[in-house]
C-alpha cells in the first residue's frame, strides 16, 4: 500500500506497515464496492439482463481467471476482496456497455476508460498492495473483454466426437483453453500467424479486396487491421527467425510464391520467389536467418525451398500426395516437422531430422476436413490442429513418445487453422469463423 495514503482521501499521512494495512486495504475496498461511490447499493434489478445470466457471467469470470487469483496471492490480496473486484467490474460491464459501440476492441477500451475513472478506488488499492500499474490495466482489461464476448452467450455445446477409424475415443475438450473471442476482420482466407518474442503476436489474412491485412498483439492490446498490399490468391503463411523480424509468404495472381518481410523497422516490398503452387505456403525457421517454406505444387507432392542467410535454394520435391495446404514447424535447430492431409483424409508427417528427410507415415485416428497447422511449446513436442467433420477445432499432441488421439476445442471454423506457441505452455490459435471474422482461443 502507498504508505502515506495519498490516493484515497480522508487519510492524511498517517503511515502503517504491510501487515497493518492489508485489514485497512480490505475494509476499504469492501465498503466501496459494496455501496459505490455514491454510498448507494448496485442495483442489479435495473440491468436488463436477468440476475441468473449476470451470475452466469459472474461464475464464468471466476473459472476463466482463475490465474488472476493464484497471481494476485503474491500480493497477500484476500480472495474475497479479488472476488468483489471481479464481480464489480461484471455489474459494471452490464450496466453500462449499451452506451458504448464500435468493435469489440473499441468497446473494451472505452469501458475500461470508463471503469477506471469511475472506480479509483479498485486502481488504487491494488496498485497500493504493489501490482504493477500496468498489469492491473492488462487485466482489468481483460475481464471486461471477456464480459463482453461472453453477455447473453449460453454455455458452447461440446460437438460429437470425429469420426473414423480411431481405435482410440476422442476424449472431452481439454482444460485450460480459453474460450473463443472474435477479433472482426472480413476474411477470405485462413489467417497465418508468427510471433518474434514473448507476449507478441502478428496475424495475417486476406481482406475482401484480396490484399494482405495484418493485426497484431503487442502484449496488452489488439491492434486494428492493416493492409499490407498485394494481390493474394492463397491463405499467408508467417515465420519468425529472430527478433523483430516477420516474413510473410502467399501464391501471388501467377501461381508463384511470392514475400514480404519486415526488417524491425518497415515492410519491404513484395518479391517473387517462382514455383508453381496449387497451396497456401507454409513457413518454419530453426535458425536465425534461417527459413525453410513448403508448398503443394502441380503434381500434388511436397515442394520445399529454403533461406540458408545468403541465397534463396532451388525448390526440390519432397513425395507425398496432399489434398490440402501443408503445415510446418521447428522445436530445435536443424528439426524440421511437415504435415498435410492425404488422399484417405488422415493426418500425414515427414520430417528432417538435421540429416535427411524421413519417409511419409500416416497418423491415422480419423478423417480431417482442412488442411493443419502445427506449433511446438518445447524440444520434441508437437501440437497439430485441424477442422473436424463438424466444423469444430481438433487438436493432437506428441509428447516426445507417442502421439495421442485427437480432441475437440469446439467452435464452428470455415478455414483452416493457424498455431503459433510464444513461450513455455502457451498456445495461440486461430481460424475463420461463420462471420468471416478472425477468430482465437489460446491456452495460457
Amino acid at each position: 500500500m502507498n504508505p502515506n495514503h495519498e490516493e484515497f482521501p480522508g487519510l492524511g499521512e498517517q503511515k502503517y506497515d504491510h501487515d497493518n494495512i492489508c485489514p485497512l486495504c480490505n475494509s476499504l475496498i469492501k465498503d466501496y464496492l459494496e455501496t459505490g461511490e455514491d454510498d448507494e447499493k448496485v442495483d442489479i434489478s435495473s440491468i436488463r439482463q436477468r440476475p441468473q445470466d449476470i451470475n452466469w457471467i459472474i461464475g464464468l469470470v471466476n473459472r476463466q481467471f482463475n490465474n488472476y487469483y493464484n497471481e494476485l496471492r503474491r500480493y497477500r490480496i484476500q480472495r474475497g476482496v479479488l472476488s468483489n473486484i471481479f464481480r464489480n467490474i461484471v455489474i459494471y460491464v452490464f450496466r453500462e456497455q449499451a452506451n458504448y459501440t464500435g468493435n469489440i476492441d473499441q468497446r473494451t477500451t472505452r469501458l475500461f476508460e470508463a471503469y477506471r475513472r469511475d472506480n479509483p478506488m479498485v486502481f488504487a488499492t491494488l496498485r497500493g498492495y504493489g501490482v504493477p500499474s500496468g498489469r492491473v490495466s492488462q487485466m482489468i482489461r481483460s475481464i471486461i473483454r471477456f464480459v463482453l464476448q461472453n453477455m447473453g452467450q449460453p454455455p458452447v455445446p461440446v460437438p460429437p466426437p470425429v469420426p473414423g477409424p480411431s481405435p482410440t475415443p476422442v476424449p472431452p475438450p481439454t482444460a485450460g483453453w480459453r474460450q473463443w473471442e472474435d477479433l472482426g476482420g472480413i476474411l477470405t482466407s485462413a489467417p497465418g500467424v508468427s510471433s518474434w518474442q514473448s507476449n507478441r503476436l502478428d496475424v495475417f489474412v486476406r481482406g475482401q479486396d484480396n490484399a494482405m491485412w495484418h493485426k497484431w498483439w503487442d502484449g496488452s492490446r489488439w491492434h486494428e487491421w492493416e493492409s499490407l498490399g498485394g494481390i493474394l490468391t492463397s491463405a499467408p503463411g508467417a515465420v519468425s527467425w529472430g527478433p523483430n523480424r516477420i516474413d510473410v509468404f502467399v501464391r501471388g495472381q501467377d501461381n508463384a510464391m511470392w514475400h514480404k518481410w519486415w526488417d524491425g523497422s518497415r515492410w519491404n516490398d513484395w518479391e517473387s520467389l517462382g514455383g508453381i503452387l496449387t497451396s497456401a505456403p507454409a513457413a518454419a525457421s530453426w535458425g536465425t536467418n534461417r527459413i525453410d517454406v513448403f508448398v503443394r505444387g502441380q503434381d500434388n507432392a511436397l515442394w520445399h525451398k529454403w533461406w540458408d542467410g545468403s541465397r534463396w535454394n532451388d525448390w526440390e520435391s519432397l513425395g507425398g500426395v496432399l489434398t490440402s495446404a501443408p503445415a510446418a514447424v521447428s522445436w530445435g535447430p536443424n528439426r524440421i516437422d511437415v504435415f498435410g492431409r492425404g488422399q484417405n483424409n488422415s493426418l500425414w508427417h515427414k520430417w528432417w531430422d538435421g540429416s535427411r528427410w524421413s519417409d511419409w507415415e500416416d497418423l491415422g485416428g480419423g478423417a480431417i476436413t482442412s488442411g493443419p497447422a502445427a506449433a511446438s511449446t518445447a524440444p520434441n513436442r508437437l501440437e497439430v490442429f485441424a477442422r473436424g467433420s463438424n466444423n469444430q477445432l481438433l487438436f493432437r499432441t506428441w509428447n516426445g513418445r507417442r502421439w495421442s488421439g485427437w480432441q475437440s476445442l469446439g467452435g464452428v471454423i470455415t478455414s483452416e487453422p493457424a498455431a503459433v506457441s510464444w513461450g513455455g505452455n502457451r498456445l495461440d490459435v486461430f481460424a475463420r469463423g461463420q462471420n468471416n471474422h478472425l477468430w482465437h482461443i489460446w491456452r495460457p
